[in-house]
């Protein structure tokens, strides 16, 4: 990726609410500064260049990265869309039966997965099986005011934490 792809890459990102990739959203606010700076693009860009010096970076649907990364010792952490919100992220890139994938995935795999999700009757059926942690969080890209404040989440795991 040249410095003029990655830039306006990580500018992207850097703007848009809840770095959605498609559908992005921007907005402006009379009280917050910009999100994004110029004359401090170059120090970043070396910063997330030496970040990812190290990294692997995969364009794989998920059904195939779990599989290839798969193995004893391996970690995922799973954040897929909420329940109810399967096309937040972009237009059937993932949906409901999705779900199922991943808790048929947690229930084979050789390594262990943690995955953060809403808090609903259907996620708590189909991921029954494994420890379910309830935990708290604010929602900070929210729609409307009212979606505001505190919200319960679960952790998922298929193994104890």
């Amino acid at each position: 990726m040249g410095h003029f792809s990655a830039a306006r890459f990580l500018y992207l990102q850097r703007t848009a609410f809840g770095g959605k990739v498609s559908g992005r959203n921007f907005g402006v606010s009379p009280d917050w500064p910009a999100r994004f700076n110029l004359t401090t693009l170059e120090p970043m860009l070396e910063d997330v260049h030496a970040r990812l010096s190290g990294v692997v970076i995969e364009c794989l649907p998920y059904g195939e990265f779990l599989a290839r990364y798969d193995r004893p010792g391996a970690l995922f952490y799973m954040d897929p869309p909420y329940w109810g919100c399967e096309n937040d992220y972009g237009k059937a890139m993932f949906a409901p039966e999705d779900f199922e994938h991943l808790a048929d995935f947690m229930g084979a795999a050789e390594g262990k997965v943690l995955m953060s999700i809403n808090d609903v009757p259907q996620i708590r059926e189909l991921f029954a099986g494994f420890q379910i942690t309830e935990v708290s969080t604010s929602y900070t890209v929210a729609r409307k005011a009212s979606d505001l404040g505190k919200r319960r989440e679960l952790l998922v795991a298929n193994f104890d934490i």
